[in-house]
């Protein structure tokens, strides 16, 4: 077996460098996950690592689209199909995987781990002692979220797998996979504690709570800053560490004052 990574060229603020493409080879044929967008540059970068390989299938960890869009022509062009959760835009699997699934490629297979709070339809794939990550953990960066609660559930879950090594959709590569699932898990819950304090202290809005959480924040990330409290803001509500108050301005509650909370 072995991964070979190809990054995409559309570095920015978000992705990084790029996006990593992988192809994984085993046995003569290869799976593409994640073929990013569509970018004539990149497509014949994949098609020129291919060349010692029979191409099996086209695979997206999820839709957004510096991930998914070049799927469907790619496939088109090898004649494979596209594996995929959904359909989103610019992409359409003709084989909709749920968790647990497998994808074949030569005598082994990824397996698909639905991994939902970076985005409903994120899958990550575990391959022997590899996690695929997508954009659910990716080194050098947190991850922004559309579900805290499910996002948090979904690291607890792949915590659990007890990989060795992540690749992730972007960056570099990560050894020591659960001390770096860990530390997720332990930022975000202190990114919860850190809200919860700013609305104990008087922060009522989320440009307060930007204000007091993210106060050193580049201003080209306040809104992704923003976007962050306000989804851990609808957790936290759920959760009954904050409520909504008059003129939907938040205030703690006894349960999110409390430390051992």
């Amino acid at each position: 077996m072995m991964i070979e990574r190809i990054l995409a060229p559309n570095p920015s603020i978000y992705t990084g460098p790029g996006t990593n493409t992988y192809l994984i080879e085993h046995a003569g044929e290869a799976l593409i996950l994640d073929p990013g967008p569509v970018n004539e540059s990149h497509r014949q970068a994949i098609h020129l690592a291919l060349t010692d390989h029979t191409p099996v299938g086209v695979v997206a960890t999820h839709t957004h689209p510096d991930h998914a869009p070049l799927s469907n022509p790619l496939a088109a062009e090898l004649d494979v199909q596209v594996f995929g959760f959904a359909i989103g835009p610019d992409f359409k699997p003709d084989v909709f995987l749920a968790d647990s699934d497998a994808v074949p490629v030569g005598d082994t297979g990824i397996v698909a781990v639905h991994t939902p709070g970076h985005t409903a339809d994120h899958l990550c794939f575990v391959l022997d002692d590899v996690l695929f990550t997508g954009d659910h953990i990716m080194e050098g960066s947190t991850v922004i979220m559309e579900d805290a609660a499910a996002y948090l559930d979904s690291l607890y879950a792949v915590r659990e797998l007890g990989v060795g090594r992540i690749e992730p959709g972007h960056g570099a590569a990560l050894d020591e996979a659960g001390s770096v699932i860990d530390g997720y898990i332990e930022h975000r819950l202190l990114r919860e504690r850190q809200i919860v304090d700013a609305v104990g202290a008087g922060a009522a809005t989320v440009d307060d709570v930007v204000d007091s959480v993210y106060a050193t924040i580049p201003e080209a990330l306040r809104p992704a800053a923003s976007h962050q409290v306000r989804v851990q803001l609808d957790k936290l509500v759920g959760d009954g560490s904050v409520v909504v108050g008059d003129r939907g301005l938040f205030r703690a509650t006894a349960a999110g004052k409390d430390p051992g909370n």
